[in-house]
């Protein structure tokens, strides 16, 4: 409106020039008339500059409170937010996550490796609680410290008391069950193609280091088949390399190794991960690598791993065994998640280098009682295939119902004798998964369990299962 009534009175201004020249130019032929109307020319001439100076100095007290107005603006919008960032609270860096699980199982076992009657046994298990916590240093620097309550108790320590006449193991139990640190690391990450990651880090060998929250498998337990070959989520003191390149993620790590006073005929090398002592010898390391296409936590995907490390240098009595105790593990593991479809599978294969001298050193140890080395497997494999339907995508109802495959021989070969076909086993199950929200799940599995002797029958179990999830 402003603007208009400025062109209005130059516009006006110019029609009244227009018409004194006009009216005057009538009579130019009267001398007198001509002064006069040259001197009221003059004198209006004098007035509309008058106005027009002053027009032109409305416009430039306009334009600078504009301008003092638009700056006022932009003051008034940085002061906001840096009010903003000022009132953001130090806590906002932080971030929590949690997930856990509690089970019913009702197995039929046996007593030991002679009994072939099975009896049953039904049991309660709180069986995992997981606490993360994170912080956010900046864009590039983060850390994660993840604690495992596991059985509802305070744990056990196994500690080696070098100080006595020939060294002992010595085991101080205080409750059921265990809490233990599972990951407290370090996060440097410029880009999405590298980043480090340094403490106590996941290895990535095994799937269940990587899906290992109770929505992320369809059994109610874990899969046996890996329990029966590798630590549980396994994690160990390190460095490691990772990073994403066209949807090709690997990483490489360098961590604790093994520690082969430990290792176990029932479970191979799982026995060896040295949590049970309070310090971690480091005098053989352990080398890892893996390549993933896809994301398993999020759909499909294909991966291979390798680990390779001594164990022998990690013992506390090094001077029972002088061999290397070489471990090397090879996982392949596939994911195929479209729509309603699931179908998971997983191959693990290990050796291990002079099992024999480490059963014989192991039987010399005080406190490993002897008799739970019968024999240790040079070689070792275990593989498992789940396979789901997420009947949601047909119906209201969110029920995942799926058939599983587990199988594991922690001694599918020895270096002498012949290999007892006792740890041989294979678990075939089905169940449903059913989701009342999101963040949590509600299973149940019925299966049967074959071992690989024929004197020994097959036998049954049923499994309920209650899972969690959530972030903040």
């Amino acid at each position: 409106m402003k603007s208009f009534s400025k062109h209005a009175k130059l516009n006006m201004l110019a029609m009244t020039i227009a018409s004194v020249f006009s009216a005057n130019a009538m009579s130019a032929t009267d001398p007198e008339a001509l002064a006069d109307a040259i001197a009221k020319q003059e004198a209006e001439l004098t007035a509309l500059k008058t106005q027009l100076q002053q027009l032109a100095l409305q416009q430039l007290l306009q334009q600078e409170q504009q301008q003092a107005q638009a700056e006022l603006q932009q003051a008034e919008n940085q002061q906001a937010v840096n009010d903003a960032k000022s009132t953001q609270s130090a806590w906002d860096k932080f971030s929590f996550k949690s997930y856990g699980s509690v089970i019913y199982t009702s197995d039929e076992y046996y007593d030991n490796v002679q009994d072939t009657s099975p009896e049953r046994r039904s049991r309660f298990d709180l069986e995992r609680i997981v606490t993360e916590f994170g912080y956010q240093f900046n864009d590039q620097w983060d850390m994660e410290v993840e604690i495992e309550y596991e059985h509802g108790g305070t744990g056990s320590a196994l500690e080696y008391d070098g100080f006595d006449e020939f060294g002992e193991f010595e085991a101080e139990v205080e409750a059921g069950g265990e809490v233990m640190i599972e990951k407290a690391q370090i996060r440097y990450r410029p880009s999405e193609s590298f980043g480090v990651k340094f403490g106590n880090i996941h290895l990535p060998v095994g799937l269940s280091s990587t899906l290992h929250k109770p929505s992320q498998y369809l059994t109610v337990q874990r899969h046996k088949s890996e329990a029966a070959m590798l630590p549980a989520v396994w994690n160990e003191n390190g460095i490691g390399v990772f990073g994403e390149v066209e949807n090709f993620h690997y990483q490489a790590q360098v961590v604790s190794g093994l520690n082969s006073e430990y290792f176990r005929t029932y479970d191979w090398v799982a026995s060896g991960h040295q949590k049970r002592f309070e310090h971690v010898n480091a005098d053989d390391l352990a080398y890892v690598v893996r390549l993933d296409y896809g994301s398993f936590k999020t759909g499909s995907a294909i991966g291979a791993s390798y680990y390779y490390g001594n164990t022998s240098g990690n013992r506390h009595k090094t001077n029972k065994l002088s061999a290397d105790g070489t471990v090397e593990i090879l996982s392949i593991a596939a994911a195929f998640v479209e729509g309603p479809w699931i179908l998971r599978g997983q191959y693990l294969y290990g050796t291990l280098s002079d099992s024999d001298a480490i059963t014989q050193a192991n039987k010399t140890t005080p406190g490993l009682k002897p008799g739970n080395f019968a024999q240790l497997g040079s070689k070792s494999e275990a593989f498992f295939v789940e396979a789901g339907v997420d009947l949601g995508q047909f119906t209201s109802v969110p029920i995942t119902v799926f058939a599983n495959i587990d199988y594991s021989n922690p001694l599918k070969e020895v270096e002498t004798g012949t290999a007892t076909k006792r740890y041989e086993n294979t678990w075939i199950s089905a169940g449903v998964n059913y989701f009342p929200i999101p963040e949590i799940v509600i299973k149940a599995e019925a299966g049967v369990q074959q071992v690989a002797v024929a004197s020994i029958p097959d036998t049954h179990f049923f499994a309920l299962g209650v899972g969690y999830q959530f972030s903040i």
